[in-house]
């Protein structure tokens, strides 16, 4: 896939990154947004501590399928 955007002009491969990166911006934004409404939405601290610990949980989990991709 990254020949390809490579292949593209200057203008198109910014144009392009742009497209993404707002993309990923818009994702985690109504990612955050949900989890604000539905994750103890009345407790902020216990909310932001347990989004921290599924969070690492994620990681830690996927770090051992990800090390067969690199």
């Amino acid at each position: 896939m990254f020949h390809r955007i490579r292949k593209l002009k200057p203008f198109k491969q910014a144009l392009f990154t742009l497209l993404i990166g707002m993309s990923v911006v818009a994702f985690w934004r109504g990612a955050w947004g949900i989890m604000d409404t539905y994750l103890f939405p009345d407790n902020y601290e216990l909310s932001s501590w347990i989004s921290i610990i599924i969070g690492l949980g994620i990681l830690y989990l996927t770090h051992y399928w990800t090390r067969e991709l690199a």
